[in-house]
């Protein structure tokens, strides 16, 4: 009974999604947006649901205060991601806990283009073969603790640097995110909340804006000007989230999760994510499987991700696990997505 009790609870942010007016006006015109492109295999395979149990270097970009979970000494990440339009996305990250003080992580996101032609009114063909490649890193520093035996805490600042050919914009945001333990009292019940991305505008600036004209009162020679370019927000997200996590045997733990997201410059979103994971020491399986939900006007056209599934597997070898987790997500229009993630625990 205080199973289905439990699941009844994970789907409450349903009523609340589908009481939101999801005609945001405001699409399209958030600045950085690869702040939004997830990282590391198995969150993301359980559809980016897991606010409230996400835990370790990998929930910096889901909840900074599951860094605060983090169960070993030092851990670290690797993550790759073939995203849409041949664009890469390359993550890293690296956590280290200091005991009463806390657990400090820094990471680092890149995204990756390739060579790009260069056209310009005179070469409106690209036939001078000429390239250019974007470049957008968003670099973190994330600090967590656990305040209590149930609470945790955390917050990142991020500094965002994008250049394309000969203009750039920078900026930094701020995450902040807590995290509550066997809510209730209820084993393996979780609660998370998260804010995401606040920060400043950001503007582009730089040489490439630059124009030459004659003005048209009086003689004088040519001269250079700037067109400014304006300034537009950041991504910025709240997130709420609920976790259940029962041990069905010595050796299946299952966990269900939910989260409804609520976004300055898009559409609201409910998610929910499963995972299974089997242990037979030394090694654990893990299988997963997500989907989001974004029931306004006009899905079709304003969604393009579908649903998520991935696998992983753990393994301990003197005192390290070494987990590898893989991910795939549908996708409209473009080939699919797919992570894979190497993580060390020591």
């Amino acid at each position: 009974m205080r199973t289905l009790s439990l699941f009844l609870v994970l789907l409450l942010p349903v009523l609340i999604v589908t009481g939101v007016n999801g005609q945001n006006k405001r699409m399209g015109t958030a600045a950085a947006t690869e702040l939004l492109v997830p990282v590391g295999a198995r969150d993301f395979a359980m559809g980016g649901a897991n606010i409230a149990s996400s835990e370790g270097v990998e929930a910096i970009f889901w909840n900074p205060a599951g860094m605060g979970q983090v169960r070993y000494g030092a851990e670290a990440m690797f993550s790759s991601m073939a995203y849409i339009a041949d664009i890469s996305v390359n993550y890293g990250a690296i956590a280290a806990s200091f005991g009463n003080f806390g657990v400090l992580g820094f990471s680092v996101k890149a995204l990756d283009f390739g060579d790009i032609p260069l056209t310009t009114n005179d070469d409106p063909e690209g036939l001078a073969g000429r390239l250019f490649s974007p470049t957008y890193v968003t670099l973190g520093v994330t600090y967590a603790r656990s305040l209590t035996d149930a609470i945790s805490a955390g917050a990142s600042l991020k500094i965002i640097a994008e250049q394309i050919d000969r203009v750039s914009a920078s900026g930094v945001a701020l995450d902040v995110g807590v995290q509550y333990r066997n809510l209730g009292g209820i084993p393996g019940f979780h609660l998370g909340v998260s804010v995401k991305n606040i920060g400043p505008q950001l503007k582009y600036e730089g040489p490439g804006l630059l124009g030459s004209a004659v003005r048209s009162d009086g003689r004088r020679p040519e001269q250079s000007y700037e067109s400014p370019g304006a300034s537009f927000e950041l991504p910025s997200s709240f997130d709420i989230g609920l976790a259940y996590q029962p041990r069905l045997t010595d050796n299946l733990q299952a966990t269900v999760t939910s989260s409804f997201t609520n976004r300055n410059l898009g559409l609201d979103e409910f998610r929910v994510g499963g995972e299974l994971a089997y242990t037979m020491e030394p090694v654990r399986l893990f299988g997963r499987v997500g989907s989001g939900f974004t029931p306004q006007a006009n899905i079709n056209e304003q969604k393009i991700f579908g649903t998520t599934a991935g696998v992983g597997v753990a393994y301990n070898a003197a005192g390290i696990d070494i987990i590898l987790d893989y991910a795939y997500r549908s996708v409209q229009f473009f080939d699919a997505n797919s992570v894979i993630s190497l993580r060390f625990g020591f």
